[in-house]
This record gives C-alpha cells, sequence and structure tokens, in this order.
C-alpha cells in the first residue's frame, strides 16, 4: 500500500514538474494571418551591390555610397509571404520565429515589442514603413494600439519543415500580450 502512494506522489510531482517547465504562451487576439505564397527554395545566394561614384575636379573617381545586400542559406528552405491583420486592441501574441522575416506596415500602425531590448521599449511602425525580425531566439509581440485595423505583409525565410511560428510566453520585462 506505501508503494501506491509513493508512486502515486512521484506521478503528481512529475506532472508538475512537467508543467511548470512548459512555455506558457500569451495568446493572439483580434489577429487574423493569411498565407498569400508559399515555396520551397534550394540553397538561396543573392547578393546585390549598388556603387555611386562622382569624378573630382582632377579626374579621380570617388565613391559616394555604397549599398550591400546578402541573403545566404543552406540546404532547404521554405518562403512565406504572410498577410496579418490586426484588430484596434489586438495583438499577435508573443512568438519567434526560426529564420528572418522582413515586415511592411501596410495600413495603420503597429507596436513592436522584442525580448532582446533590456527595456522592452516599444517600437511603431505606421503605414509605408517597414522592419526586420532576425528570427532565431528573439521573441516579439505586435500590437494594435490604434483606432483603426492595422495590415502587415511579412516575407519569411524559415528552414524547410520548421514550424513557421514558434509560441512563447512573454519575457519577464515586457507586457505579457
Amino acid at each position: 500500500m506505501k508503494s501506491k502512494w509513493i508512486l502515486a506522489v512521484l506521478v503528481i510531482a512529475l506532472g508538475a514538474g512537467i508543467y511548470g517547465g512548459a512555455v506558457l504562451a500569451t495568446p493572439a487576439g483580434g489577429l487574423t494571418t493569411s498565407t498569400l505564397a508559399k515555396a520551397t527554395a534550394d540553397d538561396l545566394n543573392l547578393t546585390g551591390r549598388a556603387f555611386t561614384t562622382t569624378t573630382t575636379a582632377d579626374g579621380r573617381a570617388h565613391l559616394t555610397g555604397v549599398w550591400l545586400a546578402s541573403i545566404r542559406t543552406l540546404g532547404l528552405s521554405d518562403l512565406y509571404v504572410i498577410d496579418n491583420k490586426i484588430a484596434p486592441g489586438g495583438t499577435t501574441g508573443w512568438h519567434s520565429h526560426p529564420g528572418p522575416s522582413i515586415v511592411f506596415v501596410v495600413a495603420g500602425t503597429v507596436t513592436n515589442y522584442t525580448s532582446d531590448d533590456p527595456s522592452c521599449a516599444p517600437h511603431v511602425y505606421t503605414a509605408g514603413q517597414s522592419f526586420t525580425d532576425p528570427g532565431g531566439q528573439d521573441s516579439h509581440v505586435l500590437h494594435n494600439e490604434g483606432t483603426a485595423v492595422a495590415e502587415t505583409i511579412a516575407v519569411q525565410f524559415v528552414p524547410t519543415a520548421a514550424a513557421r511560428r514558434i509560441d512563447a510566453s512573454a519575457p519577464a520585462n515586457c507586457p505579457s500580450s
């Protein structure tokens, strides 16, 4: 009989340990997400360079502007184009992505909070602006703190077969949702 009690206590303790270690994700609210496009791509090695030169009075070329871009992946990638509409007062909930994203704000205003910012300062973006999400361990949340629907279009690079979005709990230094 005593062994049954010990077994019951161990099962309860194990269950509490598993529950206590679980990620308690913050829920999204007022969010509608649509996948506009998805494709799989082989290794990517994209580079772009643009240089502007002017000629000085003595005939020497002078570099006046440099623009460089590079995206490189090894292995297959799933590429997504995602449309998010966030109602006033809505949120994406805290989450991360396994790869980088380029986010365009196409309507309204969104406020982005990131876990890698020790002060968890709000970063506000309005229609016509964009921002990047590096992906990886950094988690973030978007809020619509305005009075009109906000809309973002994200281009995401994700390792093939990986989850595009990983729900996360709010960092201790940031808002809970």
